[in-house]
């Protein structure tokens, strides 16, 4: 049997499994649009959000892509945030890295990608950003599991950098960021960093927010 057909017979499988153990089950989801996570993650196929935190779908509106990034010219990501924030008024945003991961590996090693060597220079910018606390350590990999925290730790305050989370706190909304990284080898979350106040910001990333929002 050809790997795909095999996806439609699972999902049928799943979708009956599911309608036995709870007969309202689709039902229930199709109305659950109020989750109050955001999860920033990892496109690896190893880092399923809702697996992890052990949620059902519909608690955790999802984003994913290489090496769990928040870049601000990102309009994917920045369409994600600002829906999640201003209109699903979620009260948390994760983060999530993960040890062995491809892209900060990649970009470490000096891997030449094409078109990917662009979006994963953010990381090496994390590299430069740290460049005294990673070479201090003689392990390579240990080098390459600092740079998944650091990583993880400067997108949660590039999170904070963004006008739409400063006005969310500006407008007294409940939101708090967090960092993890994940280990695989494990299964358990790390956390590295949480911020919940504009206070958290280095001023001059501060916006005036009082001439309205912006991006």
């Amino acid at each position: 049997m050809d790997n795909y057909d095999k996806l439609i017979l699972q999902n049928k499988a799943w979708t009956e499994e599911q309608s036995e153990k709870n007969p309202n089950y689709f039902k229930d989801l199709a109305a659950s649009r109020k989750p109050k996570f955001l999860w920033i993650g990892c496109s690896d196929s190893r880092v399923p959000a809702t697996q992890i935190t052990d949620t059902e779908p519909g608690e955790m509106y999802v984003h994913q892509n290489i090496a769990n990034l928040v870049v601000h010219t990102d309009l994917n990501l920045l369409s994600v945030l600002q829906y999640a924030v201003s209109t699903l008024k979620v009260e948390h945003i994760i983060v999530c890295g993960h040890y062995d991961c491809h892209g900060i590996i990649s970009a470490f090693e000096h891997t030449n990608l094409g078109l990917m060597n662009k979006w994963l220079r953010n990381i090496k910018d994390v590299y430069r950003f740290n460049t005294a606390e990673i070479d201090a350590i003689e392990n390579n990999e240990a080098k390459i599991s600092k740079l998944v925290e650091l990583n993880v730790q400067e997108q949660v305050h590039n999170l904070a950098k963004t006008s739409i989370v400063q006005q969310a706190w500006e407008d007294g909304q409940k939101l708090s960021l967090h960092g993890w990284v994940f280990d695989i080898a494990t299964g358990e979350v790390k956390e590295q960093i949480n911020i919940n106040e504009a206070e958290s910001v280095q001023d001059i990333y501060r916006y005036d927010l009082s001439k309205g929002l912006q991006y």
